[in-house]
């Protein structure tokens, strides 16, 4: 199999941003968003980037995207970011979420203006908990019961990772 491309999102890859990101709404814990957001909310994120937004791509198919945003809106937090990451069904369990993360990261820690990259993880998720930590993130903290999706209150760990500069 030929390895994955990993790259900038370009407008072009909305529409599979957008279905990626649309599944896990109706299907997973894995945002809290309850209704699909289409294309509209991916567009302003795209072309309003500030930080980082990469897809990864398989013979021309965007297989997921990962992302980089600020963690909030004051000024104290500027040097702190908040990442995510999606996948396509087909991509899971392939080592492709590593190599995106990877990049995304590395993007991060050549950034001077960031010093921390904070994750949070909708529980159970022992796949993207095993990812965080095998890329050098720590779990800061457990809330629970803070999210309602799916019929069940669902718990969220937040990861931390410092960089290494």
């Amino acid at each position: 199999m030929p390895p994955s491309l990993v790259r900038d999102a370009t407008a072009a890859d909305i529409p599979s941003m957008a279905a990626i990101y649309d599944e896990q709404v109706l299907t997973a814990i894995t945002t809290f968003d309850i209704e699909p957001l289409g294309m509209s909310v991916l567009t302003r994120l795209v072309e309003g980037a500030a930080s980082p937004i990469l897809v990864v791509e398989d013979e021309g198919r965007v297989l997921g995207y990962a992302y980089a945003g600020s963690f909030r809106p004051r000024p104290a937090y500027r040097a702190t970011r908040e990442v995510s990451i999606y996948l396509d069904a087909a991509a899971r369990g392939r080592g492709i979420g590593r190599d995106l993360y990877s990049a995304l990261l590395a993007r991060l820690d050549s950034d001077p203006d960031v010093h921390t990259v904070l994750a949070v993880v909708a529980l159970p998720n022992d796949a993207s908990e095993r990812l965080h930590r095998g890329l050098g993130f720590e779990r800061a903290a457990l809330l629970r019961e803070v999210g309602h999706k799916l019929g069940r209150w669902i718990d969220v760990a937040m990861y931390q990772r410092t960089s290494p500069s």
